[in-house]
């Protein structure tokens, strides 16, 4: 048996999404649920302009210019 590369995994796991119509939705489900999460969790952190709170914090700890 070959090692597969990354490669070959993505495209394993892009055949058996498209296979399985139910591991499609699940994963899409998934995907909805944790941008959710993330946008609810950026708001919660630095309020409705969190763009712009969320960059003055990347200066202050200096990720970013």
């Amino acid at each position: 048996m070959k090692n597969m590369s990354d490669l070959d995994y993505v495209v394993l796991y892009a055949s058996k999404l498209k296979e399985d119509h139910k591991l499609f939705a699940q994963q899409k489900r998934l995907i909805e649920n944790q941008i959710k999460a993330s946008s609810s969790l950026f708001k919660n952190a630095f309020g409705s302009e969190f763009k712009e709170n969320a960059r003055k914090y990347l200066k202050g700890i200096g990720l970013i210019n």
